[in-house]
């Protein structure tokens, strides 16, 4: 039986990386984002499924679900950043802080009970993309910090409340992203950790299923 694996935010990053390795370890792939043409070619170096779009549209979390009847995995790594320069929560944009909600937070869950029942007849397993910003107190990180802790905390009672699937909350550290350099400088995020290092880390966590919980991966 082939694994099958949907992906957000799949054409860069980890997601890229994650998607990259588990090809090369034989599952099959359903991957968004928001950037079409990327997505795309992406989708068609691994022979993958590639459905664009927002994952805070529930219209297109309907199109994701309706392509994945069968699932063993679930991976919700779409985010967002918020406001740049990092700004202090003093003065921080509550428009900007709604939509990054929507989108760190409202948007996993959203997908994750639409793709329940197509999980649960497979006992699959969902990761959840969490940050250290979730449990430390980082200057200017407080935005996005605060949605990561409320993933946190959904995919601790979503662990709870699944005990037959498998339930991750992953902390990969720093990575050498586009994000990452958008909220420290280019020359900083290019010290950081390679995605393809920390997607291989997430493979084997895939791979062995360790009891549901929080895992940093790096």
């Amino acid at each position: 039986m082939t694994n099958i694996a949907l992906i957000t935010g799949a054409s860069r990053g980890l997601g890229l990386a994650l998607a990259r390795t588990l090809a090369k370890a034989g599952w099959r792939l359903v991957l968004t984002a928001r950037g079409t043409d990327q997505l795309t070619r992406v989708a068609g170096e691994l022979g993958a499924t590639a459905l664009p779009g927002d994952v805070a549209d529930p219209a297109h979390v309907r199109r994701l679900v309706d392509a994945v009847p069968e699932l063993d995995l679930l991976v919700n790594n779409a985010s967002g950043l918020g406001a740049t320069p990092l700004p202090p929560l003093a003065n921080y944009p509550l428009d900007t802080f709604r939509a990054l909600l929507e989108t760190n937070v409202t948007a996993p869950l959203a997908l994750i009970q639409a793709t329940l029942p197509a999980l649960r007849a497979r006992r699959g397993a969902v990761v959840n993309i969490t940050s250290d910003a979730a449990t430390g107190a980082y200057e200017g990180w407080g935005g996005y910090g605060a949605t990561k802790a409320a993933l946190d905390q959904l995919s601790n009672v979503l662990a709870a409340e699944e005990p037959d699937l498998a339930v991750w909350w992953a902390d990969p550290g720093e990575m050498n992203t586009s994000m990452l350099a958008d909220a420290i400088g280019a020359e900083e995020a290019a010290a950081a950790t390679d995605p393809a290092k920390v997607a291989t880390a997430l493979h084997d966590l895939i791979r062995t299923r360790p009891k549901s919980g929080r895992v940093t991966l790096q």
